[in-house]
This record gives structure tokens, sequence and C-alpha cells, in this order.
């Protein structure tokens, strides 16, 4: 049949709307892919070159993020998941996930319910979610780069909320000094 037959349609244009709920099912298996990768990462490590990017909106009900943190990005934050984090937790009953990350030196557990995150990206394979808001709109402004920067390569002095900090050797330290003293 060629282009004429049909006047330049698809076939598509006249589909009656559904009365299944496909696109949520969608965002859901989507979601679903997410919450595997944290959990295996949570249990497992992260294997290779894989990292996350979590884009996640600071300004949802139930999101803990330090207050200069939540100052600095008042609607919506990405953070790397890589070399410097601890804790990585997901909570299916509470239905959040948390990590431990440095900010600017300072030790930090965030708590991101699910429903605030707005994109996943594991750029080693170059994959990425985006994910519909709370209120049900896709958040098109979110851009997940195909050549994401590496956080190794990243600079700090124009980065600040990404702090990459060298592993550092055990210190002994005497307690000598925080003894009470013999009252003479």
């Amino acid at each position: 049949m060629s282009d004429d037959d049909n006047n330049g349609h698809d076939g598509f244009d006249d589909l009656p709307d559904s009365l299944l709920p496909y696109d949520d099912w969608v965002e859901d298996a989507y979601r679903e892919v997410m919450l595997r990768a944290i959990e295996h990462v949570a249990a497992e490590g992260l294997p290779g070159a894989h990292h996350f990017y979590l884009t996640f909106r600071t300004d949802r009900p139930g999101v803990v993020v330090p207050s200069r943190l939540r100052a600095q990005y008042p609607e919506e934050m990405t953070i790397v998941i890589q070399h410097q984090f601890w804790d990585l937790a997901l909570d299916r009953d509470k239905n959040t996930v948390s990590v431990g990350l440095s900010f600017g030196g300072v030790g930090s557990i965030l708590v991101i319910p699910v429903s605030a995150i707005t994109a996943f990206a594991d750029p080693h394979i170059r994959m990425a979610l985006r994910f519909a808001s709370a209120h049900g709109e896709l958040e098109e402004d979110i851009e997940i780069p195909e050549d994401a920067v590496e956080p190794d390569d990243i600079d700090p002095a124009h980065h600040p909320e990404v702090q990459i900090e060298e592993p550092k050797e055990a210190e002994v330290v005497s307690l000598a000094a925080f003894r009470k003293k013999p009252q003479k």
C-alpha cells in the first residue's frame, strides 16, 4: 500500500484513548528497573565502571537533605553514586532510597522518596530513565547528556557539590592528652 492510499496518516491518529493505564504501568516498570539496580548495588557494591546519577526533586515532601544543600538546590538536585558513598539502601516499606554522601567534606545521609526521583542514569552503559513527577507530568527539562561527565573528571572548583577525596591512611592518635592529670 502506498503513502497515497492512507492520505499521509500512519493509522495511529484515530486510535481511541485507552481505558487501561498503560502509561502508568510502563512508568512503574521503569521505576522497578531503577529500584532493582539500587538494591543490587546496596547488597553487592558497584561492579566495574558502573555508577549512577540520581536526579530528584528537593521540594517534595519526605526529602531529607542538609539545609545548605536545599538552599543551593531548592527544586532539583542530581547526585552521583560512584566512589564516595556509604549506606546505600532501599526501604520498600517506606518507598525511600537513602545514601550517605560527602558534600564539602561533611558527611550527610540523604533520604529520597521514590516518587521524588525524576531521572536515573548509568552513564557507563549510556542508560537513562526519566520519570513523571509526583504531579503526573514528565519532567521534560531533565537532560542526561550522552557524554555524561565522569565524577573522576569533575573539577571541584566548578562543582562544589561534588567532592572527590583521596582515601586517607589510618592514623594512630595518642589519648594521653585527653587523660585527667593527677592533682598535686
